[in-house]
């Protein structure tokens, strides 16, 4: 009986012991983080969106109704049609999401300027703000949801970078209803601004 009740008083300093030791143990730093890392991005990961999903940007929840899956070569991004929750109509919006070294999300709302734009010049002047010739290239696309486009084709794409993060972009899809003699879209021309790390929140979906 006496060895018992040394046994079971032995244990409870060892406990007490291994307790006090964890106390004094100082807590672990937080680990580094790249604030840019899709993570940091928003409550949720821009890379992922789909139909379906609902974002939050600046105070402003808008509806993901349709995607495109686009790839040119080895390079992928996608493009995300979304629609305000209060009806209002800004015109056409999406999110673009591209991912190639950092994680680069775009607002892009299409341009409703009395006089149409053109791409070609090495650059353009929107509102007093100038744009330089970036890139040219046609892509494949995959249609998700309602996009207003068949479920696979082409599209032409022209951009221009501004600055402060600003884009001036221009497409045209290839095959589509409504062509021209040559089998070609009008362009569609569309201004973006970056957005900022922290001011989007993502809302999943059914299916997520």
């Amino acid at each position: 009986m006496a060895l018992a009740i040394a046994v079971v008083i032995v244990l409870a300093l060892v406990v007490i012991v291994l307790l006090a030791r964890r106390s004094r143990t100082p807590a672990a730093p937080p680990v580094p983080r790249d604030p840019f890392a899709p993570g940091g991005y928003t409550a949720g990961d821009p890379r992922y969106l789909k139909a379906g999903d609902m974002v939050d940007y600046l105070g402003e929840r808008l509806f993901v109704r349709g995607s495109l899956r686009l790839a040119e070569g080895d390079y992928r991004w996608s493009e995300h049609f979304v629609d305000a929750m209060n009806g209002t109509s800004a015109g056409r919006r999406w999110i673009s999401v591209e991912a190639e070294v950092d994680l680069e999300v775009v607002m892009w709302h299409e341009y409703r300027g009395a006089v149409p734009l053109l791409p070609g010049q090495p650059t353009i002047t929107v509102d007093g703000v100038t744009y330089h010739h970036k890139e040219h290239g046609t892509a494949g696309y995959l249609s998700e949801g309602t996009t207003g486009l068949p479920p696979t084709g082409r599209v032409e794409y022209v951009d221009y970078e501004g600055p402060d993060g600003r884009g001036l972009a221009f497409e045209h899809f290839l095959n589509e209803p409504g062509l021209d003699a040559r089998g070609q879209g009008r362009w569609e021309a569309s201004l973006g601004e970056r957005v900022p790390p922290g001011t989007l929140t993502i809302y999943p979906g059914g299916g997520a």
